[in-house]
């Protein structure tokens, strides 16, 4: 849930509440909730705006998200079912599904431009979409990011959907200033297994956040999500040997990935993840 500050002063005074001092007496905000031995990955548990606004200017490399948008189940209202549970029960204690990121014109443009003020320039976004979604915010983001390219999740199984089942989710590639691929061998249509046996909803494999990664970053670069969620795009960065920093404002989101980070950091095994989910697609298998 986004935070109500009325006013720029009241929500100074709230995060300074949330502060601590470091060793030299500096005030550090948002301490993390995990943060890894050598200081490679760090966990946060906060919203996604308050987070990216504790972010110092031109201090992230890659944004790769995937935000939990509430378009397209508030407006069918379909969300029911052995795995994900009673959509009108989101936020309750004890209910699988979350409170999500409630897509109006105003919150989302307020996302966007904390995520071009902390990318570094000359950086690239990838954003996950559904698309209800799709449809109201692409636009929005046309005014911030340059888009350059609208990719296709193919999940390869057929899955649930009342009007035509779905098989796909979409993913916005855009950037702030110029950056090309590192591969020209990355197609637009994805084509990886969804997760079944989910610990979160909508976990999404870490193979789609390795592709984002293996397009964009170099070695080293400071990866975001500020959606954290199950920490998929935490492990794909771990695995490309890059830095992570995310946040979720969900305690079992932050939970369940500092777990899972501390278990692929200390034995190299994803617990939510055992194996891989690429599919059948010669083309993606070539990059992994």
């Amino acid at each position: 849930m986004l935070p109500v500050f009325s006013t720029e002063i009241e929500y100074k005074i709230t995060m300074l509440k949330l502060s601590t001092k470091n060793k030299i007496g500096e005030t550090v905000f948002n301490k993390p909730f995990f943060n890894s031995k050598n200081g490679d990955v760090k966990i946060y548990q906060n919203d996604a705006i308050s987070f990216l606004k504790s972010l110092p200017d031109n201090s992230i490399d890659l944004i790769t998200t995937d935000p939990a948008y509430s378009g397209m189940n508030q407006m069918l209202k379909l969300g029911k079912g052995k795995i994900i549970g009673t959509y009108k029960e989101k936020g309750e204690n004890g209910a699988k599904w979350f409170e999500e990121f409630h897509d109006t014109e105003k919150n989302y443009a307020e996302f966007l431009n904390e995520c071009k003020r902390v990318l570094k320039n000359d950086r690239h976004i990838y954003i996950m979409f559904d698309s209800y979604s799709l449809l109201s915010l692409a636009p929005i983001v046309r005014k911030i990011f340059d888009v350059k390219n609208i990719l296709c999740w193919d999940k390869a199984n057929i899955g649930l959907g009342h009007y035509f089942r779905r098989r796909h989710e979409f993913i916005l590639f855009a950037s702030k200033g110029k950056r090309h691929l590192k591969s020209k061998a990355i197609p637009d249509v994805w084509k990886i297994k969804r997760v079944t046996k989910i610990q979160y909803p909508t976990q999404k494999p870490t193979e789609i956040f390795e592709l984002m990664i293996k397009g964009s970053a170099d070695k080293g670069f400071v990866v975001c999500d500020p959606f954290l969620g199950s920490g998929s795009a935490m492990i794909a960065s771990i695995k490309n040997h890059c830095n992570f920093i995310g946040c979720d404002i969900s305690e079992k989101s932050v939970n369940i990935s500092k777990q899972r980070a501390e278990a692929f950091l200390n034995s190299g095994k994803d617990i939510l993840q055992p194996q891989s989910l690429l599919s059948d697609d010669n083309l993606i298998n070539k990059l992994f």
